[in-house]
């Protein structure tokens, strides 16, 4: 029996983890002349760069993306990874030298993180040393180490979660894959739309967030509505996307991650789709049409995934 299939050729994952704190951080390298696009929809986003991979930037490549935990103090992470990018070639061209563009977005593990334990630059740069292609490993890794689901009652009634990852091929040949980093303050929903992940009650049954929020008047005591929670996607694919084409299939990611997680995009998430788009870009309608629709489809199974790669995972 096969298994995952990898992300297109030329793109290359890795993490930087560190159990002991619980936290890390994950870099996505595309290959040299991609486009990259994002969607920002949660209410607490923490971003860096994100404004010049837009529907309205002048930028046309996108050197990486790094998705990190540590909130707002990880976005350092991208420092070691421009670095390591500008030593190894990779950027874009200006007349004083490469700058890499490598827009960047965090997770909210500072409830769980040992204190002053947060990514950094040398946290980026290790990433890059390990960023391979195939099928990246998946779990408690990376941006993924220190992330939960599920948390209005509380940390230790939350679903732990981490690294997804989905991948298909579209009828045309293009393929599309979706890395995740599960950390909702909602539930990860199934399918049919079961509660595969969310709080637990005291009997350790799976608990429905919406149901719970709306038989109360007020937070209970301890609640994920006072941490910082954001799922986080990065879509890859070979296929020809123009710019403004990888914005609406980063758009129509963000539909997926809705329809994994429920409630989703609230006050208290910063949840952010990025896509990168390797493939000779070429204005084909109905093309960006098909792979933002698989693109969704791989998103949901990414954040699925995310909980099921955490799944009998210490910690």
């Amino acid at each position: 029996m096969s298994g995952p299939q990898a992300p297109p050729a030329g793109f290359a994952i890795g993490h930087w983890s560190d159990p002991s704190a619980t936290s890390g951080c994950t870099v996505v390298i595309a290959p040299p002349g991609s486009r990259g696009a994002v969607d920002v929809r949660g209410g607490g986003p923490g971003t860096r760069e994100t404004d010049v991979i837009g529907p309205l930037a002048g930028a046309a490549e996108t050197t990486a993306v790094v998705l990190s935990g540590g909130s707002a103090y990880g976005l350092a992470a991208a420092d070691g990874a421009m670095r390591w990018l500008e030593a190894h070639g990779r950027g874009y061209a200006t007349p004083a030298g490469l700058v890499p563009i490598v827009p960047a977005a965090v997770v909210y593990d500072m409830a769980v993180a040992s204190p002053g334990a947060r990514p950094d630059a040398e946290a980026g740069r290790a990433a890059c040393e390990a960023a391979a292609g195939g099928v990246p490993e998946r779990g408690l890794v990376g941006a993924g180490t220190g992330t939960a689901v599920g948390k209005l009652l509380g940390r230790e009634a939350a679903t732990r979660s981490g690294v997804g990852y989905a991948a298909a091929r579209a009828a045309s040949g293009e393929i599309v894959a979706a890395l995740a980093v599960v950390n909702a303050f909602g539930d990860v929903i199934g399918p049919s739309g079961e509660v595969v992940a969310g709080p637990r009650g005291e009997s350790g049954e799976l608990l429905r967030t919406s149901e719970l929020l709306a038989g109360m008047e007020s937070p209970p005591e301890w609640t994920g509505m006072r941490e910082r929670n954001t799922t986080l996607v990065c879509v890859m694919t070979d296929a020809g996307l123009e710019r403004a084409a990888c914005n609406r299939v980063a758009r129509m990611a963000s539909g997926g991650v809705a329809r994994a997680i429920d409630p989703v995009y609230s006050d208290v998430d910063g949840d952010v789709a990025f896509c990168l788009s390797s493939g000779e870009p070429r204005a084909d309608r109905f093309s960006a049409i098909a792979i933002g629709a698989l693109a969704a489809t791989v998103t949901a199974a990414a954040i699925r995934d995310g909980v099921a790669a955490a799944a009998g995972e210490p910690g």
